[in-house]
């Protein structure tokens, strides 16, 4: 039979291991390693691991970390977080900033660890009562979409009845969290557009083709026929993040690259969207003379809760921290998450930890965020209780 701590338990055991779970964060913040690159961060979650007495394996999904604790038997039920960091210049001024220049734990993956690593320590001595099997995923690279992909290409989803997933959520305070059923991050693309003119003087740009000029054209065209020829019921995101061109001050460039992202929810619209902008866009290069190349990426699917994980989360986290400390949703997130490439067939649900302190937080990928650590015992005691919630209704209680 599955064992359920009660929720004092629960809370207790998280009190306990507290202190050494913000050592633990701020050791991994101030050390942040990239997608891909996370060599001594998945080093330190397996140390950890191990002498908890799970079971282990590294490189699974390259730099990923993949621990089991129990029977290897029955149910298998997993957490996935995940362990990169942003090549972002950190300005928090915090004793424990980032040691690395130009690197930062700017989207909370720094919490997400030590939250996973906390649930390790509080199922632990658990390992020889438990009626099923609890999967740790320590993700790689989800910054760059991959990690979750090379994680299930190493079989790391084999056998999983139900997934379970955390974020930050800066716009949550701390000792909340949010749930919602169904949508709650979009599908995304990464959208590549070579614009094509001819060069020549700056001077006389009449008698050349302005590639700049042109890719302005494309950049703000896009945002008036998103609006103009798409349903507005269906909402979807064209931003650009990077353009380059040019080759000196008194040039007309011919050779424009512009990279950006695409966000959509409807699922059959975005699978129409490819065609669409690549249409969109040589349409606008051709009227201004010049010509495009169009290459579009699909990133991730959305995320989809499944509604039954959604209210059985939600229902631990009601015992655990009050009624109204559980905020239901009411809108998805227009954000991608590669932890949709790991739910496909599985039963899954993500949930927003709130981070938000006493001064509020600023957003995801700031160079200033700084989640407030209360929201450590959050996570660890929420996802506690659900993983053991969830095995104890397999062992039919």
């Amino acid at each position: 039979m599955a064992v359920l701590l009660s929720s004092e338990q629960i809370q207790v055991l998280v009190a306990s291991q507290l202190q050494e779970l913000v050592a633990i964060r701020r050791h991994l913040h101030a050390h942040p390693e990239l997608s891909g690159n996370e060599h001594q961060t998945a080093a330190l979650v397996a140390g950890e691991l191990r002498k908890l007495g799970w079971r282990v394996q590294e490189g699974v999904g390259r730099t990923g970390v993949l621990a089991e604790l129990g029977p290897g038997a029955g149910p298998v039920v997993a957490l996935r977080v995940d362990m990169d960091a942003l090549p972002v210049e950190e300005r928090t001024g915090l004793p424990y900033a980032s040691v690395h220049q130009g690197l930062m734990h700017a989207c909370g993956h720094d919490i997400h660890t030590s939250v996973g690593l906390g649930v390790a320590r509080v199922l632990a001595p658990l390992a020889q009562q438990l009626a099923g099997t609890v999967r740790l995923l320590f993700q790689p690279a989800e910054e760059t979409a991959q990690g979750a992909a090379w994680m299930r290409a190493d079989g790391a989803m084999e056998g999983v009845d139900a997934l379970f997933g955390v974020h930050v959520f800066p716009s949550l305070p701390v000792g909340s969290i949010g749930v919602r059923s169904g949508s709650l991050t979009a599908a995304a693309g990464e959208l590549e557009v070579e614009v094509l003119g001819e060069g020549g003087h700056g001077a006389r740009p009449h008698q050349s083709t302005d590639a700049i000029w042109i890719a302005a054209r494309v950049v703000s065209g896009l945002q008036e026929a998103i609006s103009r020829r798409l349903d507005a019921l269906h909402p979807v995101v064209v931003s650009f993040g990077r353009i380059e061109g040019g080759k000196a001050f008194n040039v007309i460039a011919d050779h424009v690259r512009l990279l950006g992202t695409v966000r959509c929810l409807d699922l059959e619209l975005h699978a129409q969207l490819p065609a669409w902008i690549e249409e969109t866009v040589q349409a606008i290069c051709k009227g201004y003379g010049g010509e495009a190349r169009v290459r579009y990426r699909c990133i991730s699917p959305p995320v989809h809760n499944d509604p039954a994980l959604t209210q059985l989360l939600a229902d631990a986290a009601t015992e655990l921290l009050g009624r109204d400390q559980v905020l239901w949703l009411e809108q998805p997130s227009l954000g991608a998450e590669d932890f949709a490439e790991l739910q496909q067939g599985t039963p899954a649900t993500m949930f927003r930890l709130g981070v938000a302190g006493p001064k509020g937080c600023t957003p995801l990928h700031s160079n200033s965020f700084d989640a407030d650590e209360g929201a450590l015992a959050v996570g660890v005691q929420v996802l506690s209780a659900s993983l053991l919630q969830w095995l104890a209704r397999q062992d039919g209680r």
